[in-house]
């Protein structure tokens, strides 16, 4: 694997988000992961989620082949083949025939503040279309909250990202739930997560 792309946050926060997502998870499922970047956690939360079929995704189409080289690599899992998926398209994945089964998690960490805008509403609403009844959309990263006051480090992170890309920057949390919202989806959990990111549960409102 030392060929292959390696992402250290993702190394850093693969553990707890596992032990958080096993609290939060029935023992079977089908999850689909949104952003899989390196592939890094779909081979950690697929191994230490048993029960749980995997979908990783990715919006750059040449990171695919490096994420199937690390699932190959890791050994006999349930991941299927990497996707690419654009979750500003009317259809997901990207190319291909639309998903034809529903899924009970998807899964989507650290994108929205590296993203334009509107990936969140797309992400909000290709989320309702793909959750199967009672299933939730897991997302992770740092958010700015009305009434908390934001950390320096994120602060300073949120400056870095605006200077990088106009259309980045870490999301007001108020702003993510209206994007919720309105694609019929409300937030049902949030989680305290180490380096002041959050991961919040979304599903719809029973």
């Amino acid at each position: 694997m030392h060929n292959l792309p390696f992402s250290p946050a993702a190394e850093r926060n693969k553990a707890p988000i596992l032990e958080r997502l096993q609290a939060l998870l029935p023992a079977q499922g089908s999850a689909l992961e949104i952003a899989s970047g390196t592939g890094q956690h779909a081979v950690w939360f697929a191994a230490g989620l048993p029960g749980w079929r995997w979908q990783p995704t990715d919006f750059e189409a040449q990171a695919l082949p490096a994420i199937d080289a690390r699932v190959a690599e890791s050994g006999p899992t349930r991941i299927a083949p990497a996707l690419r998926l654009d979750v500003l398209a009317p259809q997901w994945p990207a190319e291909g025939p639309a998903f034809s089964t529903l899924f009970d998690a998807i899964y989507c960490a650290n994108m929205l503040h590296i993203a334009p805008w509107a990936t969140c509403a797309g992400l909000m609403q290709g989320a309702a279309r793909h959750l199967a009844p009672g299933g939730v959309l897991i997302t992770y990263g740092p958010y700015l909250e009305d009434g908390v006051t934001t950390s320096p480090g994120n602060l300073a992170f949120d400056a870095s990202l605006r200077a990088q890309h106009p259309d980045w920057g870490v999301r007001p949390l108020a702003d993510v739930a209206k994007q919720a919202q309105h694609a019929g989806l409300a937030l049902q959990q949030r989680h305290a997560m180490p380096s002041n990111n959050l991961l919040l549960v979304w599903g719809r409102p029973t």
